[in-house]
């Protein structure tokens, strides 16, 4: 496993919370093994945990909170394809190789290296089957847009992941056909807002703290919305204007108790529309998936920031 990476394999990469402990390339490898990596896998493994590893990625918060947010991993680039990183049909479960096991490895050294064991550090009430594993790439081909990690500045060229913690998947679902009364494209964003108006749903108690979300459209939506004339910041603008929820369903309510507003929200006036991230650019849009029309959302823990990471090594 060692052996893909080059250098002192016992330099540390950084410490690990919340155990502190050093974090090194011998020490994720052994479980990278564990998780059934093969050596090839091993510098997607080491790119996210640098990124995990990142201080404002808060590893340590919500890998412990009670709330079981999860850490996904999403690669672009040319590497995805050369290691069959899926972001086709059926990419967010079972059935692939290099999603299951690059998931599993990073899931493994928060575990083993950070003594995040649940009951004992890890504090999840109930979790989420992210906790197992949670890996995928972008439908680079299929996307009518840039890929992700070049909206992020990285180069066309480069392979990058991007983590987030997560607190779980919303699958929407948008059909078509007869007595659909928004415009196709429009229908599907239209389709997100309203799953996205709910009083439970974290973002919006914890916007001053930069809570973020990631929308994950269908190929075919993806398409759809494209045609319809809408550029991924486009999408950003139009969640960011339409899903809000107002102050008056929010206060005293649900997550109320440990909300986190911005100093600009009026929380004294019931008609006040509270956005579900602080900035449009709090929402990643990316394309991943096969044949269907199933596209959805995962709303961020509410105190990390997605952190993306060049792989090297390759």
């Amino acid at each position: 496993m060692l052996s893909a990476m080059p250098g002192d394999h016992s330099v540390p990469l950084g410490r690990i919370e919340p155990s502190n402990s050093l974090v090194t390339l011998e020490k994720l490898a052994v479980n990278a093994v564990m998780a059934g990596c093969l050596p090839e896998y091993f510098p997607v493994v080491v790119a996210s945990m640098k990124a995990a590893l990142d201080q404002d990625f808060n590893l340590g918060g919500h890998a412990a909170t009670t709330g079981g947010a999860a850490q996904v991993i999403i690669v672009n680039g040319t590497i995805a394809g050369r290691l069959g990183i899926s972001g086709d049909a059926g990419c967010f479960g079972p059935g692939y190789r290099a999603n299951a096991t690059i998931g599993r490895a990073l899931r493994l050294a928060v575990r083993n290296i950070g003594d995040l064991i649940p009951g004992v550090m890890d504090k999840a009430t109930q979790s989420t089957p992210g906790r197992y594993s949670f890996c995928f790439a972008e439908n680079e081909e299929q996307s009518p847009w840039e890929p992700h990690h070049v909206t992020l500045g990285f180069p066309e060229q480069a392979s990058v992941v991007t983590l987030a913690g997560v607190r779980g998947v919303h699958n929407t679902i948008f059909t078509s056909g007869s007595g659909i009364k928004w415009e196709p494209g429009l229908e599907v964003l239209h389709g997100f807002v309203s799953n996205m108006k709910a009083g439970g749903i974290s973002n919006y108690y914890q916007t001053g703290s930069g809570a973020q979300l990631i929308i994950v459209l269908c190929p075919e939506h993806a398409v759809e919305v494209s045609n319809a004339g809408f550029t991924k910041q486009d999408i950003q603008e139009y969640i960011f204007k339409e899903a809000r929820m107002p102050i008056s369903e929010l206060v005293g309510n649900t997550h109320y108790g440990n909300h986190n507003w911005p100093d600009w929200v009026d929380e004294d006036d019931p008609d006040y529309l509270l956005p579900i991230v602080r900035s449009q650019e709090d929402i990643a849009v990316l394309v991943a998936g096969g044949e269907g029309r199933h596209s959805s959302w995962m709303a961020g823990w509410g105190v990390t920031r997605m952190k993306s990471e060049e792989i090297t090594g390759i």
